[in-house]
């Protein structure tokens, strides 16, 4: 090994890499570190003694994964996406909803139907039972282009014997966390103040994250549980 390659070859404690990325992720945490690598998207080194040891590409791919959560806002399983196919990643941002407070594309209900696979009838189905969120213009049926990824995992849902009546408890669990955070950031969306609304969404996004991860990490931990019976 080069003098030239050494720093590159340094591996870091979980705690070390903690410290590092502090500066730029306020809620970063090794819980939250751990949790991304049981979700796949860390592979750091193990000593003889099971420790976590990174390197420097470990800390660089950690920030960006990061990134794309807080900037982006896109959910895990995207990002496993995007890590995955470097190549593709332009591409899929433009698919994906755009951040809070900019208006998203919309798409019709035929492309609907082509973009995510599904058969008109399940997309029927899951519009009939509230999964989808179109808005009517011009006596034509126009969907936000993120009901795209929403029938898409829906149909997949849908193979396991999961019926769009069944999926309205997601549908009704996204609808109470929404309600649950716009009690804390109403007033600064409503403030006529544009430094304030600004503050609002940064806080709602924030929010909308640290949600997401809390269901994700209560999900699993029945499941953990329930297959353990």
């Amino acid at each position: 090994m080069s003098t030239a390659e050494a720093p590159q070859q340094r591996l870091l404690t979980i705690g070390t890499v903690c410290r590092r990325l502090q500066g730029e992720f306020d809620d970063i945490s090794i819980s939250k570190i751990r949790y991304l690598e049981d979700q796949g998207l860390l592979t750091p080194r193990r000593t003889q003694g099971g420790y976590r040891m990174y390197t420097e590409d470990d800390v660089e791919h950690l920030a960006t994964i990061l990134r794309l959560q807080r900037d982006e806002f896109l959910p895990l399983r995207v990002i496993r996406q995007v890590i995955a196919s470097p190549e593709g990643s332009q591409q899929r941002r433009r698919k994906l909803p755009p951040a809070l407070g900019t208006p998203e594309d919309e798409v019709t209900l035929t492309e609907l139907v082509e973009r995510s696979g599904a058969s008109p009838d399940l997309v029927r189905e899951l519009d009939e039972f509230g999964l989808l969120a179109p808005r009517t213009g011009s006596g034509e049926k126009r969907f936000p282009e993120t009901d795209v990824e929403v029938v898409t995992l829906c149909a997949r849902l849908n193979q396991y014997g999961l019926a769009p009546r069944n999926l309205r408890a997601f549908r009704t669990s996204a609808d109470r966390n929404a309600a649950l955070l716009e009690q804390v950031v109403a007033p600064a969306l409503r403030a006529k103040n544009p430094e304030r609304r600004r503050e609002g969404l940064e806080d709602l996004q924030s929010l909308a994250e640290i949600a997401q991860e809390l269901s994700a990490l209560l999900l699993g931990r029945d499941l953990r549980r329930l297959s353990a019976s």
